[in-house]
């Protein structure tokens, strides 16, 4: 990819300030209210999930036709900032639909034990998808999971994703939770 069909500095702060004023623009008034209405803030909360959806699904199908105007898994996780097997395994098409029933929900977990819990889910094939206060969502895989849980700064993204890992959500603090397979198959569950 030449440099002129880089996203720039100056293109994703664009991108970002499109899709906030998006998601602050429906429903109409949203904005407005936030100030003196305790019900709109529910309101952002449902407008931004509805545009992290189609980001995702954009995301999705832009590898996609990556992928059919020949581009490798390498080139794709070069743009991503991550491995070709990272990307590959996160939008690769020849995994077999998700089944029905393919998530669940780990509660309640703290900071205390909640990294124990996820090695344990991790080695029946389960990883995080999202997480909140005292829980963490998590999808079935065919293979064993590995998390982490970083404090923000003391690794950097690049050296992290470089190894495969893959940042679960954006936006946490203290902490920067993530995610990787590693290639062994999942154990069964009792």
């Amino acid at each position: 990819m030449s440099a002129t069909e880089r996203v720039t500095d100056a293109d994703v702060g664009a991108i970002r300030e499109a899709v906030a004023d998006a998601v602050l623009r429906k429903p109409v008034g949203l904005a407005e209210r936030l100030d003196s209405d305790p019900e709109a803030a529910l309101a952002l909360v449902d407008s931004a999930r509805a545009a992290s959806e189609e980001a995702a699904r954009l995301l999705r199908e832009s590898i996609a036709g990556a992928r059919t105007a020949g581009h490798s898994w390498d080139a794709i996780g070069r743009v991503l900032g991550v491995s070709k097997q990272a990307a590959q395994q996160r939008f690769g098409t020849g995994a077999a639909p998700r089944a029905e029933g393919a998530r669940r929900v780990l509660s309640p977990v703290t900071a205390f034990d909640e990294m124990a819990e996820l090695a344990e889910a991790g080695r029946h094939g389960w990883h995080s998808v999202d997480y909140g206060a005292l829980h963490h969502v998590l999808e079935k895989s065919d293979q064993q999971w590995e998390h982490r849980r970083v404090v923000w700064g003391t690794a950097t993204r690049a050296q992290l994703e470089a190894e495969g890992w893959q940042l679960i959500r954006h936006g946490t603090f203290p902490w920067g939770y993530w995610a990787r397979p590693t290639g062994v198959p999942a154990e069964p569950e009792d």
